[in-house]
């Protein structure tokens, strides 16, 4: 495989920030109404995981911000399905507004837009995207900067990219920052028809947050969770740790302005640390427990989706009958069998990112959307009934598997014992 690194170091220094103009068609991105008054830390360094399967597309790791607590938070890069054939995604960046940091979220359109110049690596390293591109309805994989299984994945080709600005810098502005403005073709992606992210990226957007080791204050800078193989997938064999982080020194009374940028409120009082109470403000009902701590633990809630399941636990060393080829027909079933099960669970997972990435076209019509809320409320019900009734199936054959071994392990007791003496009498 011939990967490129993400990204590597250029350390920064925050210092006092003169005004710079972000063009009005960068503007168009923000979706976000929250402004930080210090940047986010560098970009870590880190592996990609491989790609799950054809369609799904890189969206690299980013700083995220929590207004609640103060603090960037990392969320880990992952591999998504493009909610419609030929679309690409736009990643999202932080740019210095000439007062604050403002986040301007990504999308997904026809073109890749502006991301603020930012080099996030395996095939966006400032302008466009590298990694790969669509042809008669697939999308083909440039494995010079993606982790690809060619044995799974054959729509694959080969392009090196060279003159890249190799930097870990992660946000657009002066003073250490990406000094960068978008192009023409960059400006006409932001006006043409794109779409938000996702319901699966702000799935896995809110898992990040709930995530106290995601927390820069708690990693400083060098996240355990880097990237994941599928959105909101933060164990198991799929996950990348950090190899490097940067450095991140808040300043003491760290805070953001969470503001309405639509109607330029400039009330900001309310998010002093110190603030009372604001009763007029909306509850945050979109943020989720934290279901790290183990009070939430306790009473684990039913899985939902395929990749909230537990791996399947496989012996070490499978049950022995005395036979050695009996026993190697037993492992080679039992692979096969936990073959199977594993690409049942891709398949069923695969269906269900597919439905709901056509909920959140639903969504994305105001008229529609009250209604797409509640199918999407029965949506979650069904899959949540399908990736039990498959739990309980794959827990089915493992066990009569295991069962048809197990008659094998003890000889009858009427075999590997010597008859008893003869004792007649002449």
């Amino acid at each position: 495989m011939h990967f490129v690194n993400s990204v590597r170091l250029l350390v920064i220094t925050i210092a006092t920030f003169m005004s710079f103009a972000v063009p009005r068609a960068a503007f168009s991105q923000v979706a976000i109404g929250v402004s930080v008054d210090f940047a986010p830390p560098e970009l870590p360094v880190y592996e990609q995981p491989i790609c799950p399967g054809e369609g799904y597309i890189w969206t690299p790791g980013y700083w995220a911000w929590d207004d609640e607590d103060g603090d960037y938070y990392w969320v880990p890069g992952t591999w998504v399905l493009a909610p419609e054939p030929g679309f690409l995604w736009t990643p999202g960046y932080w740019g210095w507004s000439g007062a604050a940091f403002i986040f301007h979220e990504g999308f997904w359109g026809p073109r890749v837009g502006f991301y603020g110049g930012i080099n996030y690596g395996y095939g966006y390293f400032g302008h466009g995207y590298e990694g790969g591109r669509w042809d008669g309805g697939r999308f083909y994989y440039n494995r010079a900067v993606n982790n690809v299984n060619v044995t799974v994945i054959h729509n694959v080709y080969e392009t090196r990219v060279t003159n890249v600005n190799v930097t870990r810098v992660s946000y657009n502005g002066p003073n250490g920052g990406i000094n960068e403005r978008p192009r023409p073709e960059e400006e006409a992606a932001a006006r043409q028809r794109h779409l938000p992210p996702v319901p699966v990226q702000h799935q896995h957007v809110q898992a990040a947050r709930s995530n106290r080791e995601l927390r820069a204050s708690e990693n400083r800078g060098k996240p355990p969770i880097a990237a994941t193989q599928r959105p909101g997938t933060f164990s198991g064999g799929a996950v990348v740790p950090a190899k490097e982080g940067g450095r991140y020194n808040p300043p003491p009374n760290r805070g953001g302005r969470n503001e309405n940028r639509a109607t330029n409120n400039s009330n900001r009082a309310e998010n002093n640390a110190n603030r009372s109470p604001n009763t007029n403000r909306p509850p945050n009902t979109n943020r989720p427990p934290n279901t790290n701590r183990p009070e939430n633990n306790a009473n684990r809630p039913n899985y939902v989706h395929p990749n909230d399941l537990p791996k399947a636990s496989r012996p070490d060393r499978p049950p022995s009958a005395g036979n050695p080829k009996s026993d190697q027909k037993y492992q080679q079933q039992q692979n096969k069998m936990y073959q199977k099960q594993d690409q049942e669970r891709q398949k069923l997972q695969q269906k269900q990112d597919q439905e709901h990435q056509r909920m959140a076209q639903q969504k994305a019509n105001p008229s529609r959307q009250q209604q797409a809320e509640q199918k999407q409320q029965q949506m979650e019900q069904r899959h949540q009934q399908q990736t039990q009734q498959m739990q309980q199936r794959q827990q089915q054959q493992q066990q009569k598997m295991e069962q048809h071994q197990q008659p094998r392990q003890q000889a009858p007791p009427h075999q590997n014992q010597q008859k008893p003496p003869n004792d007649k009498r002449p």
